[in-house]
């Protein structure tokens, strides 16, 4: 089985090289964030013809995520409220969570908020934000033992998932405290699929637009998929496909790969 997170950075804007992608890379799982389209919107038939079943939770312009999976998933249901009834609405008002189960493994697909620069209103929601999500994943794991967080997570968890020309000392995305509400969750005990096959840094799943950083290689890596001990065991290898990153007008980020 394969489990790929990718965000696309607007479906509709990047459905042909999705496609072309999914044709060429027929995975058993498809994540996306970001689609930016609400679901009467999404485009739906090109992934149908390809015979694939959509999940989506989206919202115009802005957030949305995506399950795109070869067989019908069980379980499926969006954001936090369907876990945890007792939060306010407002907590799914931004499309950023949805999952489903497969084969026995619950896929968790997430894009995590930017959190815009650290000390501002956006950085305290994205603490509170993964505070909500460590409650959320308690829950699932008292009655699923295998479960694939991934996404979109917009941290960085160590020195070596940046390239070396940004001072990470308080930037966002690399901050203390959001390292910390990531380890946070992990200790509920979840594991880094990539780090089990790669050790050394230089490896990134996004790179901004400005300044050639894709060219230059001057990326962060924070795509990931995180396994608990059962799948974790079963993960054969994690790859990063920089493939589309290197087309015409690509999304920042570039699919990443889990294989079981």
């Amino acid at each position: 089985m394969k489990i790929v997170t990718w965000n696309v950075n607007s479906i509709r804007t990047r459905l042909e090289q999705v496609i072309n992608w999914l044709s060429q890379n027929p995975v058993d799982v498809l994540c996306l964030q970001e689609t930016k389209v609400i679901d009467a919107d999404f485009p739906r038939s090109p992934f149908a013809e390809l015979g694939y079943h959509l999940y989506i939770s989206g919202q115009k312009a802005y957030n949305g995520v995506a399950l795109i999976s070869r067989q019908p998933l069980t379980d499926v249901s969006v954001g936090f409220t369907a876990i945890l009834p007792q939060l306010e609405p407002e907590w799914d008002e931004q499309k950023r969570v949805i999952t489903g189960v497969i084969d026995g493994i619950r896929v968790v697909n997430l894009y995590v908020p930017n959190g815009s620069t650290v000390g501002s209103e956006k950085y305290d929601f994205k603490l509170r934000w993964l505070t909500v999500l460590r409650e959320y994943l308690q829950l699932l794991l008292k009655s699923q033992p295998a479960i694939c967080i991934c996404g979109d997570f917009n941290i960085a968890l160590e020195s070596i998932d940046i390239h070396d020309k940004v001072n990470a000392e308080n930037h966002i995305m690399a901050s203390e405290p959001e390292r910390q509400a990531l380890r946070d969750i992990l200790e509920l005990g979840f594991a880094d699929a990539f780090r089990k096959f790669t050790s050394e840094g230089g490896h990134y799943s996004w790179w901004d637009y400005r300044t050639a950083a894709f060219r230059r290689n001057l990326g962060w890596r924070i795509d990931h998929h995180y396994l608990t001990p059962i799948l974790y065991d079963r993960a054969k290898s994690c790859t990063i496909d920089v493939t589309p990153r290197k087309l015409s007008q690509p999304s920042d980020h570039t699919p990443v790969i889990v294989e079981f």
